[in-house]
């Protein structure tokens, strides 16, 4: 994991159009809506509204009257892994797909309209790793961020890093810094010099029952207090908080199993 410097501003507000390649969204398909809201809004202090309804019930997660995050209700009849996936921005979501299929990924679902809000696919890369893509209309994406309670950072977790950097570099125009290390695979992700998001290879310790997948990070103001709160709430900490070079951070889930991981910048 490294830092995102991201394009926010004093106040924590981001820019209004997120440029292509970079992570716009984060949304999460779950069973039980009304208790992953309380989980949330109880976490993070998330309040939620209605969002567009083509693949079922949804709501937007609103911070401070910030969006950040959407969470959606999954048919009782899938039986899909629940997890964060992030939303990488796209000036064209149908030339985008066509891209992910001849450069060996799959698209699942669309390309299609979500009413006024924008056009969305959602596919995987060649190693299996699930992602959406965004073409923004009337919502821009997430629109708040370096605060406590917003996604900080996503991280693909894979078996190696070299050929799925190419093609999320052919796809979304990324260029790669690769983390020179003799015990870490890591390629860290830019946009026009700016680190967006990160590509984890970490061979054999690729979760079986999981695959390859991303994880996203969202910040917080004390991870201690944080991963306690998360475990009160009926989710799991999955890798208790540590020190790292880039804060101090955990790995956790929520009661209906998505993972994600808690950032305590640096003060």
């Amino acid at each position: 994991m490294t830092e995102a410097r991201g394009s926010a501003g004093p106040n924590g507000e981001t820019h209004a159009r997120h440029v292509p390649g970079t992570p716009c969204w984060v949304s999460l398909m779950v069973h039980g809506m009304a208790a992953t809201q309380e989980f949330y809004g109880s976490l993070f202090g998330w309040e939620f509204r209605p969002g567009p309804q083509q693949l079922g019930p949804y709501v937007r997660a609103l911070l401070d009257g910030h969006e950040v995050a959407g969470i959606g209700q999954l048919p009782p009849d899938r039986h899909l892994s629940i997890a964060w996936t992030p939303y990488l921005a796209s000036d064209d979501v149908d030339l985008t797909a066509e891209t992910v299929c001849l450069c060996g990924g799959t698209v699942g679902v669309g390309p299609l309209d979500a009413e006024e809000a924008g056009r969305l696919m959602i596919g995987s890369d060649p190693s299996g790793a699930v992602f959406g893509v965004w073409q923004a209309a009337a919502h821009l994406g997430t629109s708040i961020g370096s605060v406590p309670g917003t996604p900080a950072w996503h991280e693909l977790l894979t078996f190696e890093s070299v050929s799925v950097a190419k093609f999320y570099e052919t796809v979304f125009g990324h260029e790669e810094e690769p983390v020179v290390s003799t015990d870490l695979d890591y390629v860290i992700l830019h946009i026009g010099g700016r680190p967006v998001a990160g590509i984890h290879g970490v061979g054999g310790a690729v979760s079986r029952d999981r695959g390859p997948h991303w994880v996203t990070y969202f910040e917080v103001a004390d991870t201690d207090e944080a991963a306690a709160h998360v475990a009160d709430l009926g989710g799991h900490v999955l890798k208790p908080p540590r020190d790292s070079a880039h804060g101090r951070v955990a790995m956790v889930a929520d009661p209906e199993g998505a993972r994600f991981s808690l950032l305590q910048r640096p003060r």
